[in-house]
């Protein structure tokens, strides 16, 4: 395993992350994929208090526990789910974000967390009262860091401008290629670390049967997965050059790579020993699609 300083913070992660998110309701076979991930030496265990309704966290903290030590444990906040169950609402106050700490501290069995992460964003949110609320979690020792989840330019830059975020999460894949155009490059330079989800772009670019994705046809989907198996081996599978797109970018920290099989594990962390993506491989992914570029939240 390789590992990497995640911005300016004293951690040193993992290149490959566990996404927690993936995990299914088997106790039992969620605990074999966490150790094994152990095993292969990944550090940083990704999670939110929105998945399963809380039930995520706890699977991963009684998990883990026993390693605590050992291990970065990372989890968001924001979404509050509706007291009927049918779904969440958004919800970025200082007040709800320092009541909600204390559940996701009790379901992962421990006194802090490395990593606290805002689950989204919007321009409009109370953003000073937002950086309040982590700050003060820093103080109190119930968090060692903070940062956000979010696509949005408008809002990653307000962070930075404003705030004293280590990370930034954020969706990135041949696919979807809008941080490219401002955002890698403005988190590089201010030495905020970024972490990729999506980087198979739900599976398009491996296996998935074609579909439309952000504003590309099935037919583009199509040629970027075509571009991808074109330069494929039976040493670096459709999976691993995808992701090798992403761990490619200067920027880039740490892929949370959503796993939800042993197979898919070993996959994802085999990818650190095989081949690199050579310039031309490079280009000839890049070229497959036109990059895409935001349109909204600029």
């Amino acid at each position: 395993m390789e590992y990497v300083q995640l911005g300016k913070a004293d951690l040193r992660i993992s290149r490959i992350s566990f996404g927690c998110m993936s995990l299914g309701d088997d106790a039992a076979a969620n605990e074999t994929i966490l150790h094994r991930a152990l095993d292969l030496g990944i550090n940083f265990f990704d999670t939110a208090d929105l998945y399963a309704k809380g039930m995520n966290e706890a699977f991963v903290g009684k998990a883990l526990k026993p390693y605590r030590d050992k291990i970065y444990l990372a989890s968001k906040v924001g979404n509050q789910w509706r007291a009927d169950g049918s779904g969440w609402d958004w919800n970025p106050r200082k007040e709800y974000i320092l009541a909600q700490i204390e559940g996701s501290l009790k379901r992962l069995q421990t006194d802090y967390l490395d990593l606290y992460q805002l689950h989204g964003g919007t321009i409009d949110d109370p953003i000073d009262e937002t950086i309040e609320a982590f700050e003060l979690l820093k103080q109190q020792g119930k968090i060692r860091h903070y940062g956000i989840s979010s696509i949005r330019p408008n809002v990653i830059r307000e962070y930075i401008k404003r705030s004293n975020i280590i990370s930034v999460m954020m969706q990135y894949s041949l696919l979807d290629r809008r941080p490219e155009e401002t955002c890698l490059s403005l988190l590089q330079q201010n030495n905020i670390g970024v972490l990729v989800r999506g980087a198979v772009a739900q599976g398009l670019l491996v296996n998935k049967p074609l579909k439309a994705y952000l504003n590309y046809s099935p037919r583009e989907v199509e040629k970027a997965a075509a571009a991808v198996q074109s330069i494929s081996t039976n040493e670096r599978n459709a999976a691993q050059t995808a992701l090798l797109f992403v761990l490619q970018h200067p920027a880039i920290t740490s892929v949370v790579a959503g796993i939800r099989t042993v197979q898919q594990l070993e996959e994802a962390v085999g990818v650190l020993g095989s081949r690199k993506l050579t310039p031309q491989e490079m280009e000839l992914l890049q070229q497959a699609v036109v990059a895409n570029k935001y349109e909204q939240h600029r």
